[in-house]
């Protein structure tokens, strides 16, 4: 037995990366859809990343890996970690901010890589949701229970948040959740790490 923590990064910021594509292009609904028949391109319009800020919750080895990757698509980029200087920020070519809540200001999609302790349970909850406005798109791949899933059904059924992808919840194994009737959501069963 052996602990290997970077073990599974890559696999975890390329599973990110895959469910924030899949939102963003709206691809598992369009499949969904052309499987049954139908062929609706005007009903699957996604958007761009290029161009969109980047907000990353926790700038962790998969967080960090997660930010190069949308920098390739010319995301620009911004996080809240509590842990990192701004020097180590400046050398990834990050913008930290002082709190989640401003870092949904002026984010356009989050994506969560925090570890689930006292400290950020429940720590994107309704507030932080309006503020990533009906535009925006939440990723989290970390852990469940760091985002508030009711207040997220709340947001994403209102028109208060545009999207969601999600990996992880706070109680798993889930198979039914209001989460999953939504049409702005996409979902994979803990999945990250499985390569």
């Amino acid at each position: 037995v052996c602990n290997a923590p970077q073990s599974n990064t890559i696999s975890a910021a390329e599973h990110t990366i895959a469910i924030l594509l899949s939102l963003a292009r709206r691809v598992p609904a369009a499949d969904y859809s052309l499987r049954a028949g139908g062929w609706e391109r005007s009903a699957f319009q996604g958007v761009e990343l290029h161009g969109r800020t980047l907000g990353v919750m926790g700038l962790g080895r998969v967080g960090t890996l997660v930010a190069q990757r949308c920098a390739a698509f010319g995301m620009r980029l911004a996080a809240y970690d509590p842990y990192v200087s701004t020097e180590r920020a400046d050398q990834l070519g990050i913008q930290l901010v002082g709190s989640p809540a401003q870092l949904c200001e002026i984010a356009d999609v989050v994506t969560v890589h925090l570890p689930r302790t006292s400290d950020t349970v429940g720590i994107v909850g309704a507030a932080e949701l309006r503020a990533l406005g009906p535009d925006g798109m939440l990723v989290n791949t970390a852990r469940g229970g760091i985002v508030d899933e009711d207040a997220l059904a709340t947001a994403l059924a209102d028109g208060t948040l545009g999207g969601a992808a999600l990996d992880v919840f706070s109680t798993e194994p889930l198979t039914a959740s209001p989460l999953f009737d939504l049409p702005n959501v996409v979902v994979t069963p803990h999945l990250g790490a499985s390569t």
